[in-house]
């Protein structure tokens, strides 16, 4: 299988998604709550011009499991750093990155948070579920069957400790990085 290269290695891809995503930006068609309704919607949305996450590695050579993050961290941050974030998000992206690479360390920095931002003394059935997949994420086998599914588990369960803002930086952060 080949590996998806972020904006499958092309910069007019790229640059075709910027300029749309600030286009809509300038119309103030970025919006949340919807996905995509009468040329008005969420971050994929005004990407795509559809909502579809399944249509990001196909069209920009990101991987759908980061559109989700995308479209989260877009739905749940503040309403200020919502309307710029999908253009700050992929104009962060570098042109034929390996976005795969930044899954694990992104994992791991929000199963981290959720221990340090909620009462592991009053809810420490919460703090063991946390640790386990961290344990698995941390390992130097990632990526095999074994643990992928309960880390995934994990990290869903987790999502309710999220703050967004600081989520969405580290995005930005990671996948400035990647190369």
């Amino acid at each position: 299988m080949n590996k998806l290269k972020a904006y499958h290695n092309d910069k007019s891809i790229k640059d075709k998604y910027v300029e749309r995503v600030t286009w809509h930006f300038e119309q103030d068609n970025i919006i949340r709550g919807i996905g995509w309704n009468g040329g008005k919607g969420c971050a994929v949305g005004c990407t795509l011009e559809k909502y579809d996450h399944s249509q990001y590695p196909v069209e920009l050579g990101i991987p759908e499991w980061l559109a989700r993050v995308e479209d989260t961290l877009f739905e749940g941050m503040s309403k200020d750093k919502s309307r710029t974030w999908p253009i700050d998000f992929l104009k962060a992206i570098n042109i034929g990155s390996d976005l795969e690479a930044i899954k694990a360390p992104f994992i791991l920095f929000a199963l981290k948070d959720t221990l340090e931002t909620f009462d592991s003394v009053k809810y420490p059935d919460v703090k063991k579920a946390v640790e386990a997949p961290i344990a698995l994420w941390d390992r130097d086998d990632i990526g095999s069957a074994d643990w992928q599914e309960a880390a995934r588990s994990a990290a869903d369960a987790a999502a309710w400790a999220a703050v967004y803002d600081r989520y969405a930086d580290k995005v930005l952060s990671l996948v400035k990085e990647c190369r």
